[in-house]
């Protein structure tokens, strides 16, 4: 059953346009994740549902969740695919994306024509089946979720190889095919006008958002802190560039340079290198204090979050994590944890006085910053207080839900210069 129409959408709106009449059907590709698992995919097609769009989702399969050919949920109908996730190096990527290509052609075929196919990166090869339903008349929505040639450069350690002019080169003829470009942040909307030679009022902002009906605080529960005072935790992918070595590494000095027991340290989530953190936790001597759980369902994970006193944020410094918006550090956020990061410039744009910052990949001074904020339990309250503040205002979802609707107003040209579609493409730049 479809949900019913989302009134606070409909106040964001004012009076309902023409994009937004009912009959228009939009198409989102996903490779990289299924939904409604992606989140922001997810609030994306429940906005323009409740806007009056009748919304398909080409996506992959789950491994445990999102495992059904096809689905509808809340009026929102998924189409997935199965795709067995890349390894050995960028040839295990070519594999993953043709395989990816195939089976999303086949899918769109079978949707049929749309009046736009949204096309959400990684990999910047989504363009090609968007620019065989543009033959058709579809309007074409990219959403640049990474920039790929910093995700390679940071991720693989090559250089700027052959693969990387590659993926640059993808990434460029992405940007002309698109008929609009959304962009998850200032960093990236940066990208798209100067390297991609996109014009300013053609590109919006549409930031995540934590979904306030999944994160909320419960109330603490002090066994998960396995007998220590204080409870640690981090949320998140584990890959090449999420920086969980960087926190062992910080816990390891915080407990033999700072003396610091009085701690148990919690990481949730899965990844390409979740096994060698275990066994990097193994050699730092930290098995007894740190605990991984892998990926765990949406109610453990609130509990984690509710009981720990600091969340750590320890992304290193490099070309993507500096200018990218890490949703561990928003969902931190909304449960009013304080965080501890690296310095990096998106993250002190999301976080601001929310969050203490150590110079870039500084393991000591991470840790020192972890002890500092251990023993300020007024501290810790007062950034979890600005937060929530700040979830709650600038970088709330109803701000984006503005530039995405204003965004698709665009790409169908319905929005005529001084109108209200026009005031959204430069009004709605979320502030920090």
């Amino acid at each position: 059953m479809r949900a019913g129409p989302n009134l606070g959408t409909w106040a964001l709106l004012g009076e309902k346009t023409s994009s937004d009449r009912p009959g228009r059907r939009a198409l989102i590709l996903v490779e990289n994740l299924s939904v409604p698992f992606d989140r922001r995919v997810w609030q994306e097609c429940t906005t323009l549902r409740d806007a009056g769009w009748e919304v398909h989702v080409i996506c992959p399969r789950g491994e445990k969740r999102d495992t059904e050919a096809e689905a509808v949920i809340d009026g929102v109908r998924i189409h997935r695919y199965p795709l067995r996730a890349a390894t050995g190096g960028p040839a295990g990527y070519l594999r993953e994306y043709g395989t990816a290509l195939w089976h999303t052609l086949r899918l769109a075929r079978k949707v049929g024509p749309v009046d736009v196919v949204h096309a959400c990166n990684p990999p910047d090869l989504l363009f090609l089946p968007a620019l065989w339903l543009k033959r058709s008349g579809a309007r074409f929505v990219f959403d640049q979720h990474d920039l790929v040639p910093e995700l390679y450069l940071s991720r693989f350690g090559r250089g700027k190889d052959l693969l990387y002019r590659g993926v640059c080169a993808l990434e460029r003829m992405t940007y002309r095919a698109a008929d609009v470009v959304i962009a998850t942040n200032e960093s990236y909307r940066d990208v798209a006008v100067r390297r991609g030679g996109r014009k300013p009022e053609d590109v919006f902002v549409v930031r995540s958002a934590p979904d306030t009906d999944r994160f909320h605080p419960v109330p603490a529960e002090p066994e998960l802190k396995r007998g220590k005072p204080h409870l640690l935790c981090y949320l998140g992918v584990m890959g090449p560039q999420d920086g969980v070595d960087y926190a062992l590494r910080a816990l390891a000095k915080l407990r033999d340079e700072l003396g610091r027991t009085d701690w148990h340290a919690v990481f949730v989530g899965g990844g390409d290198t979740f096994d060698a953190m275990v066994e990097l936790s193994r050699q730092l001597g930290l098995a007894e204090q740190v605990q991984f759980t892998g990926r765990i369902p949406d109610a453990d994970l609130v509990r984690y979050l509710s009981t720990a006193d600091v969340c750590l944020s320890p992304d290193p410094h490099n070309p993507l994590n500096d200018v990218s918006t890490m949703n561990k550090v928003l969902e931190y956020m909304v449960m009013g944890r304080p965080i501890v990061s690296f310095d990096l410039r998106e993250a002190r744009v999301s976080a601001g006085d929310a969050a203490v910052y150590a110079p870039a990949n500084d393991e000591a001074e991470f840790a020192e910053l972890v002890a500092m904020l251990l023993d300020a339990p007024e501290e810790r309250a007062r950034m979890g207080e600005i937060g929530q503040e700040r979830i709650g205002g600038p970088l709330a979802w109803r701000n984006s839900q503005r530039s995405l609707l204003a965004a698709y107003a665009a790409a169908c040209r319905d929005a005529a210069p001084g109108s209200t579609g026009g005031q959204d493409r430069a009004g709605t730049r979320p502030r920090s």
